[in-house]
């Protein structure tokens, strides 16, 4: 007795019946090989898409509108804004803050009602002379205090001996490793 060495090919595929299981005999080459289609109810079980509860989205603070406001998510209308500083702008900036900040007291007469303080008119300074005066008065950078620099994304690459590559220790080996 024989002892079945090899997997049914029918067992878990469909095949032909009628005119054409006698259509398939006739024409192919090895009547026994499988389909190749699987069997709906055998193959997968349970088979795709039978479930009958629906996938619900879990609740984010993406999905709560009154969290997620359209001018926030809204990228297409993302521009970047120019700004523009003049000298003149930029000069009366450096000389207005170049000093220790004090709390002007407020002036007589004006109390509660009152239209409170005057804003002063700048005087126009040059940006040359705006940098000259600051200057003079106190030393704005030492080495302790340096001026900012412009962020970079990565750290600067500083190379750095490793130790060498395996090879003979008499050998010639031109090559230099480094981290």
């Amino acid at each position: 007795m024989a002892s079945k060495k090899a997997a049914e090919s029918t067992l878990y595929h469909l095949a032909p019946k009628g005119f054409w299981k006698r259509f398939r005999d006739a024409v192919v080459v090895n009547p026994e090989i499988s389909s190749g289609l699987p069997l709906q109810g055998v193959n997968r079980w349970p088979p795709p898409a039978s479930r009958p509860e629906k996938y619900a989205t879990p609740a984010t603070k993406a999905s709560d509108p009154a969290q997620n406001p359209y001018w926030k998510r809204d990228v297409r209308r993302a521009y970047p804004q120019l700004s523009v500083v003049t000298q003149a702008g930029l000069s009366s900036l450096l000389i207005e803050h170049s000093g220790n900040q004090a709390v002007a007291a407020p002036a007589e007469g004006q109390g509660e009602g009152g239209a409170g303080a005057v804003a002063k008119p700048r005087e126009v300074v040059d940006l040359s002379e705006a940098i000259a005066t600051i200057t003079s008065s106190a030393k704005v950078f030492s080495e302790s205090k340096l001026p900012p620099s412009l962020p970079t994304p990565y750290k600067r690459w500083a190379p750095e001996r490793a130790p060498d590559a395996p090879h003979a220790p008499h050998s010639y080996f031109p090559m230099l490793m480094y981290k």
